[in-house]
């Protein structure tokens, strides 16, 4: 719940930055590529991660996200030995931007999404995929105005009782178009 209020204050004061500094900031759309560390109840799996988004105005967009497993990890179920694999993940986003500058961002997001996960052990293998609530903060800096970097954290709140969370920290290219 703390996590929830702070993603909300956070996104709040996005909405209300000031009008000499949303004044500066580009609209338009943008992309991103990068590395994504995946934390999910004794699983660490890795992604390539790429976004599309559209900032509407100066301090509200909305995004895509796409990703595939690049990062296998070992896990045990009932003491059987077997390997992880996030297989794919999408999402859609609202996105609230704080402009510092006509460079610098902080962001606050908001959005549903899926994941689905593969697991081999013993010569066979299962998938599970699950529909989940996600939530984050970030901030991004672009050197020339049109490249740059983003680093962010999302958490995902599956939405089956049982299926609990996953901590998503990212770091990634962007580019303005």
């Amino acid at each position: 719940m703390k996590i929830i209020l702070a993603a909300a204050s956070a996104a709040a004061l996005c909405a209300l930055s000031g009008a000499a500094l949303a004044q500066s900031a580009p609209t338009g759309v943008y992309g991103a590529l990068g590395y994504a560390d995946v934390h999910s109840d004794n699983v660490d799996l890795g992604a390539i991660q790429g976004r599309l988004g559209y900032r509407i105005m100066p301090y509200a967009g909305i995004e895509g996200e796409a990703a595939f497993g690049v990062k296998k990890d070992d896990v045990t179920f009932a003491g059987v030995s077997g390997r992880a694999k996030l297989e794919h993940e999408a999402a859609i986003y609202g996105v609230g931007f704080l402009p510092l500058s006509d460079k610098a961002d902080l962001l606050a997001r908001v959005g549903y999404g899926n994941t689905k996960v593969k697991v081999s052990a013993l010569g066979s293998s299962a998938s599970a995929d699950g529909d989940s609530w996600n939530f984050g903060v970030g901030g991004q800096y672009h050197f020339d105005g049109k490249n740059g970097v983003r680093v962010d954290y999302t958490r995902q709140e599956f939405t089956k009782d049982d299926a609990g969370h996953a901590d998503v920290y990212s770091i990634a290219y962007t580019r303005r178009f």
